[in-house]
């Protein structure tokens, strides 16, 4: 994954209900890449933060007027340096529109009020520069820390157990300036055992008890030996789980056995613009939240692509004299989840008056 999904490989498993294997995970991280590229188009714009340096001509084709620059399907979260003709116009002397609480802004205005202005270069050609976030809008979420220090090259950070139960893979995050991409989760030793009598081969067997519950997170998955668990509730050291989970197969454990959890996240270090450093442990992760429509399309685009795959784009059935016919998969509802999406998310076209 070199651009961000819109949701995550685990969110789609969940509507899918499906258990993790290497085939199915390379299924769906198929899926939500098509899936994620294919909403962009529907709404014809980028929703994630990305740090960049973009340029424009100057006056250009499209100049209404000749204080403001469209940016069109460049739209900006926020701006850190603007130029033009090699001049910086400080940020009291321009707007950013429309005017309104936050982000997308689609367009720059130079302020009448002040004597800075567009233009000045010796060409037309990329004479306004905007260094910035471009993208939707950069609402973040803390979801946890890194538990231990991180150097500018590593590819694997341990993190809590609340990071661990609210990141996936797929997950856009930032640790200190520096944002990653999350492509892969293994399990990594929490340092606790089981306790108590341990647990029998039964479904009713579902508390595990242990040292320090806090370390622990309600949708943390966990490890015993070689079956999965799902935390679903935590009381003081003891936690409730949902056994054989993940299509791991029900077992006896013994007390004393190690406890492992997906803490460990593979990551595309230095993406979207930022430069790979080093993080010291008990850092804060921040994952960066895509709307919320538009990662339930990108969901459900995905969830139809894997379904129509295993249907082969088509579903068989019989017809009234006993013979077959086939039909493809109903997309009535996707349907209509797309256009509620165009409508709340879409960036429509401009209206130009001659």
């Amino acid at each position: 994954m070199t651009t961000p999904w819109y949701a995550t490989r685990e969110s789609v498993m969940h509507a899918l209900d499906s258990k993790l294997t290497a085939r199915n995970a390379g299924q769906i991280d198929r899926a939500l890449e098509s899936a994620s590229r294919d909403v962009e188009q529907l709404c014809h714009r980028r929703f994630y933060p990305e740090l960049d340096t973009r340029s424009w001509d100057w006056p250009d084709s499209q100049s209404g007027t000749s204080w403001r620059l469209w940016l069109d399907d460049h739209e900006v979260i926020s701006v850190t340096t603007l130029t033009s003709g090699g001049v910086t116009i400080a940020s009291t002397d321009y707007f950013l529109e429309p005017n309104r609480s936050g982000p997308p802004y689609n367009r720059l205005e130079v302020d009448l009020a002040s004597s800075a202005a567009f233009g000045g270069g010796d060409t037309h050609q990329r004479d306004i520069t905007v260094v910035g976030l471009f993208g939707y809008r950069n609402d973040e979420t803390t979801t946890g820390t890194i538990t231990e220090a991180l150097d500018s090259s590593e590819t694997g950070v341990d993190v809590d157990g609340t990071a661990a139960a609210l990141l996936g893979v797929g997950s856009v995050i930032r640790v200190d300036s520096e944002r990653m991409l999350v492509t892969g989760r293994t399990m990594a030793d929490t340092g606790q055992n089981l306790g108590g009598a341990g647990l029998t081969a039964s479904n009713a067997s579902v508390t595990v008890a242990v040292s320090d519950g806090t370390a622990f997170a309600v949708d943390e998955v966990i490890l015993i030996e070689s079956e999965r668990m799902l935390i679903v509730d935590i009381a003081g050291n003891n936690l409730t789980v949902k056994r054989a989970w993940d299509g791991s197969v029900l077992a006896a454990h013994a007390a004393g056995v190690d406890i492992y959890a997906l803490r460990t996240l593979t990551v595309t270090r230095g993406a979207l613009g930022t430069t790979a450093a080093t993080h010291s442990s008990s850092a804060p992760i921040l994952r960066w939240d895509p709307p919320g429509p538009v990662r339930d399309l990108t969901i459900a685009e995905a969830v139809a692509q894997v379904t129509n795959e295993l249907a082969g784009y088509a579903r068989v059935r019989k017809s009234g004299d006993g013979g077959t016919s086939e039909r493809a998969t109903d997309a009535t509802a996707l349907k209509g989840l797309r256009d509620r999406v165009y409508a709340s998310h879409g960036r429509k076209g401009r209206v130009r008056a001659v």
